[in-house]
Parts: structure tokens; C-alpha cells; sequence
């Protein structure tokens, strides 16, 4: 899937020619700055993978002639984040992509509190701390867009993935408030909120998904949405999951996306 000539150029048009990338080595993160360097749009990208970044950018420069930028940084460390910031401050950045995160899986109380943490630290604080200093960026320039990424289980308690769950509903809470904050001062938050994608994602949070997206079903919904939406669900398999869900009371859904998640996490002979 790629992005009309007409959409590329309204994106450039409205954002400028810089975008900051997080996540940018793999899944997601790594479909969205194929898709912006498509519409030309220069680009910073960052990772806590050094290897991965320059890989990244010989691969982006290949297929198109943008600039690109890229800065190691582990978004857990509030250090490192400062460390982006002080990077690229004479950057003409307009468009913020936040697309670093993990998730884990399993009983909450068999799971490493200093991972659960880490993830709150990298799916949270990270992106709190990045969309506030753009956002106050982005007014005083009059306008710039920020993706968040979401997720299909931030809309109810997901058993088994509690904590990864919640922190995906602090991110979509945060990006539909912000998104009414901050239209008047002509800037754009976008929630991206995908079902079960085929990422690194899976295999760090000990998941398998049998039925999946692919980064590239998702990226250019993502991307149309930016402007035009404060929430989208992108792909056909997001829309179908989450209508379906929307048709049942909350606590159901809770059972629902219980049953789901020992499948993935084959817990079911391991949790009562």
C-alpha cells in the first residue's frame, strides 16, 4: 500500500519537511518512515539499536533522496530522551511519529516488576515527555502533527497483558484529549489505535499471533487519518475486531480479550 501523489503532498505541504521517527528500525515505526520518506520528508530516526539504524538508513536511502538523521537512544532512560532533544533542537521538525514501545504477557504477578516499569517508562513517560516539548514547539510555529500509537486494547482491561494494556490506554486517553487541546493552535494529534500486527512486538511479549496485520496494511491508513481524525483504527482486521467487541458490555469484552490472550500466550495449562 503507498500514499497518493495528492495525500504526499498534502502531508509535506501541512507538516514541513522534517519528521522525527521513534521505533523507527522495525514494525510500525519502520513503515511510517518508508511511507514519509515516499512523500519526501526528511527524517530523524531513532532506536535503541545501533546496528538497526544504520541498516534503516541505507534501506531508506536506497529507494528514495531524502536526508536522513540517526540518533541511539533507549527511550526507558529520561537521559536519552533529553539527549534526542538536544540533537535536533535546530531541526525544523513538524511531524512527531512515536512509535517506540514494548509489551509483555502473561500473569501479572509472574512478570518482572522492573520490566513492567521499563515499559511504562518507554510506552509512557516517553511519549509524555516528547509530545509536550513539541506540542509547545509545534504552537509556537503554528502547526505540526503528532502520532501516537495506540492500540485495540486500550479500549478495556485485557487479562494477561494488564499492564501493557493500560499503558496503551494512557496513550489513547492522551491523544484524544490533546487532540481537541491543541487543534486550535493548528496542531494535529493522531491516536493510532491497530489490532494484532506482525512485529518484533510479538516475539519480546512471548506472543503468537495466527491472525495478523502487516506494517504495510497499516501505515498509509495511519498517515491519511493525521488531520482528518483524532482516533483511527487502522486495517480491516482492526475495524472488524473492534466493532465486534463494541457490541458487547465492557465487562464482557473483558472476558473476551481474556480468552483471547491465553491463546496467544498458550497460558491456558499454566492459569486456572
Amino acid at each position: 500500500m503507498t500514499l497518493s501523489s495528492t495525500e504526499k503532498q498534502r502531508l509535506k505541504k501541512k507538516y514541513g519537511s522534517w519528521a522525527l521517527v521513534t521505533g523507527a528500525t522495525s514494525g510500525i515505526g519502520l513503515e511510517l518512515a518508508e511511507q514519509l520518506a515516499s512523500a519526501g520528508f526528511n527524517l530523524i530516526i531513532s532506536s535503541r539499536h545501533a546496528n538497526r539504524l544504520n541498516d534503516t538508513m541505507l534501506q531508506i536511502r536506497r529507494r528514495h533522496e531524502v536526508e536522513i538523521m540517526v540518533i541511539q537512544a533507549d527511550m526507558s532512560d529520561a537521559s536519552a530522551i533529553g539527549h534526542v532533544v538536544q540533537q535536533v533542537q535546530h531541526f525544523d521538525i513538524g511531524l512527531l511519529v512515536l512509535a517506540a514501545g514494548f509489551g509483555t504477557s502473561g500473569p501479572f504477578i509472574d512478570g518482572s516488576v522492573h520490566t513492567e516499569i521499563n515499559m511504562l517508562r518507554v510506552n509512557c513517560e516517553s511519549v509524555l515527555t516528547l509530545t509536550h516539548y513539541y506540542a509547545q514547539r509545534f504552537i509556537s510555529k503554528g502547526r505540526g502533527g503528532i502520532i501516537l500509537l495506540s492500540s485495540m486494547v486500550a479500549f478495556q482491561g485485557v487479562p494477561y497483558a494488564a499492564n501493557y494494556a493500560a499503558t496503551k490506554a494512557y496513550v489513547q486517553s492522551l491523544g484524544e484529549a490533546l487532540a481537541v487541546e491543541l487543534k486550535p493552535f493548528g496542531v494535529d494529534i493522531l491516536a493510532a489505535a491497530p489490532g494484532p500486527v506482525h512485529t518484533g512486538f510479538g516475539a519480546r511479549a512471548h506472543m503468537t499471533m495466527r491472525k495478523a496485520l502487516r506494517p504495510s496494511d497499516i501505515g498509509v491508513p495511519i498517515l491519511k487519518a493525521l488531520g482528518r481524525k483524532n482516533t483511527v483504527l487502522p486495517g480491516r482486521l482492526t475495524k472488524l475486531l473492534v466493532y465486534a467487541l463494541n457490541t458487547i458490555p465492557r465487562f464482557l469484552k473483558i472476558h473476551v480479550m481474556k480468552k483471547v490472550m491465553l491463546g496467544m500466550t498458550n497460558q491456558r495449562s499454566k492459569i486456572s
